[in-house]
């Protein structure tokens, strides 16, 4: 089996057109009671928006309440999607998904006023996320989930965290570099991803004849690769590098010359719950905006060299004004 190597008190000479001397004269005692009048304004405005707080705190509703009230926001991740959402030494979630995630609970824990949030995270596969969601084990998963229009229907995506495109690899000895090379061959797939859609359509479009295998996770995909059971692995392309560099001591691959598909990733989430996906873009957008997710993308794809101008362009139009 092959294993993976991350926030003056008014002044009296407002509060009338006379002189200051006059209004002394007139009322010696006027200033004691100016002085009650500002303080107990002062108490009843502070009153008000004390209220205010706890009314709006008190019309929180859906994930946000659930959260609020628990003290835990329930993060999805899936064990062996290297770069992007990974288990690390000891099996602490790791990637760049993770780390997004990390940030917006982060914004809803300002923006909820809680002292402590407590991050709970659930281990997910790509077959088990969309339940995972649905169901309410998690209340946000941070993987590499594309936003598709099919998908919408039952679940909600924040804004573009990624784009992509299905790929394939290949053994690094081989002699496949496009897809119609495969064609008489086997190629390894998760089932339930958009790789399959993708993968399906290119070999109909290219008139390929190639027998599709399905495997459960990347782990198997790769295993699949290196036994000789399948001449190629397909997934996000992305993803695969990720892949790629993490077993290159067991196994040498290289990808296809040409992505397959378009697939914008984002953080997915339970369907019609505004206030808790408005919480969540509003800390994805400060962290493009601001340039908080340069060093983020440093940390998980630096190896790969600078941003894209696909990815650029991405972070620019989701980086929102608040």
């Amino acid at each position: 089996m092959l294993s993976l190597a991350v926030p003056r008190i008014i002044s009296e000479g407002m509060l009338s057109s006379r002189p200051l001397n006059e209004r002394a004269a007139t009322a010696p005692g006027l200033n004691f009671l100016l002085g009650d009048n500002v303080r107990i304004k002062f108490i009843i405005a502070t009153a008000m928006l004390v209220l205010a707080n706890t009314v709006l705190a008190d019309d929180i509703s859906g994930t946000l309440k659930k959260i609020k009230d628990t003290g835990v926001i329930k993060l999805g991740f899936l064990p062996e999607s290297t770069p992007f959402s990974f288990a690390g030494a000891g099996g602490k979630p790791m990637g760049y998904s993770t780390e997004l995630c990390t940030r917006v609970a982060t914004g809803i824990q300002e923006q909820l006023g809680m002292s402590k949030l407590d991050m709970e995270w659930v281990p997910v596969t790509l077959q088990t996320r969309f339940d995972a969601i649905k169901s309410g084990t998690i209340d946000l998963e941070c993987g590499i989930t594309s936003n598709t229009l099919s998908r919408q229907k039952q679940v909600d995506f924040s804004l573009m965290i990624w784009v992509d495109g299905a790929n394939f690899l290949v053994r690094e000895d081989s002699a496949f570099k496009t897809l119609a090379d495969l064609n008489g061959k086997r190629i390894a797939v998760i089932p339930g991803t958009t790789t399959v859609a993708a993968l399906t359509e290119s070999l109909s479009k290219g008139y390929i004849k190639a027998e599709i295998i399905t495997v459960q996770s990347h782990i198997a995909g790769l295993d699949a690769l290196n036994k000789g059971n399948a001449d190629a692995y397909a997934s996000d392309h992305t993803v695969l590098i990720g892949l790629a560099l993490a077993a290159a001591k067991s196994l040498k691959m290289r990808l296809g010359d040409v992505p397959l598909s378009y697939e914008p990733y984002g953080l997915m989430m339970r369907r019609n719950d505004q206030d808790f996906r408005q919480a969540v873009n509003a800390g994805l957008a400060r962290l493009y905006r601001t340039g908080q997710i340069t060093p983020i993308y440093d940390r998980w794809f630096g190896k790969l060299g600078k941003a894209s101008q696909f990815i650029t362009v991405m972070y620019l139009l989701n980086g929102l004004p608040e």
